[in-house]
């Protein structure tokens, strides 16, 4: 027997606390006969975010994960999918995969995590080398996404940190100061421009981002739940929210 409303998956959904983006967002892509099952990873929402304390505050939720997972297996979901980014890339590739492992192995399921799904989504739409990143962390996280994408193939031309002063500050970050920082990191240098951190209201901005600027912009949260349908079979073409759920 399957779920009434989720007959095709249960998505269990692992986000922070703090995240107020990542739960409308899924819903927003989510198809008919799946459904989502957040549980918040405890995090204090940090304040006067500096390298150190960016790092020390990312660490905190990486350490209370397994918790989060621990509570939302208990509605038995199909699958999981990771609503903080972060720590998915710290370690760089082997270090995501060994963070997928360690989440896999506590819930006897498979995850979707942002590092691997935005590597899966650049390879999706095909020739992309050069990259350009935009974030709302401090450099030294910058640094371990660039790691992570620079292990995976990529070339990382430049990338800017919004350095948020904290977790809820994130989700405050206006679309025209995020189209203006979009701008600027583009160029003929960068076939691909990717967000990284799952706060940060992208979806709609890169979606419409990508025809005013003619490349691939990922969000995210986007490439992460379209990793999370196409890793079980669900095919739907999602319009509205970019080329990546309506073609790929």
């Amino acid at each position: 027997m399957r779920d009434v409303l989720g007959w095709r998956r249960k998505f269990g959904v692992l986000g922070p606390s703090t995240n107020t983006i990542v739960q409308p967002d899924f819903e927003m892509m989510r198809p008919p006969g799946v459904t989502n099952h957040y549980s918040r990873i405890f995090t204090p929402n940090a304040k006067a975010v500096s390298n150190d304390t960016f790092m020390a505050g990312t660490e905190v939720i990486g350490r209370n994960v397994l918790e989060a997972v621990r509570s939302v297996m208990t509605c038995e979901p199909d699958y999981l999918v990771m609503g903080m980014s972060a720590v998915t890339f710290y370690g760089g590739a082997p270090g995501a995969d060994a963070f997928q492992a360690k989440v896999e192995g506590e819930s006897g399921v498979r995850i979707s995590i942002g590092s691997h799904s935005c590597t899966a989504a650049l390879k999706a739409y095909g020739g992309v080398r050069r990259i350009a990143i935009l974030s709302p962390y401090y450099p030294v996280a910058n640094r371990e996404v660039a790691r992570y994408f620079t292990d995976s193939g990529f070339d990382v031309v430049r990338d800017l940190c919004l350095e948020c002063k904290s977790w809820t500050a994130i989700a405050e970050v206006p679309p025209e100061v995020l189209r203006e920082k979009l701008i600027e990191l583009d160029g003929r240098d960068v076939d691909a421009i990717v967000q990284v951190g799952t706060n940060l209201s992208m979806v709609r901005l890169a979606a419409a981002a990508e025809m005013w600027l003619g490349k691939p912009i990922i969000a995210i949260n986007t490439a992460t739940y379209w990793h999370a349908l196409r890793q079980n079979g669900i095919a739907d073409k999602i319009s509205g929210l970019g080329r990546l759920l309506e073609e790929f």
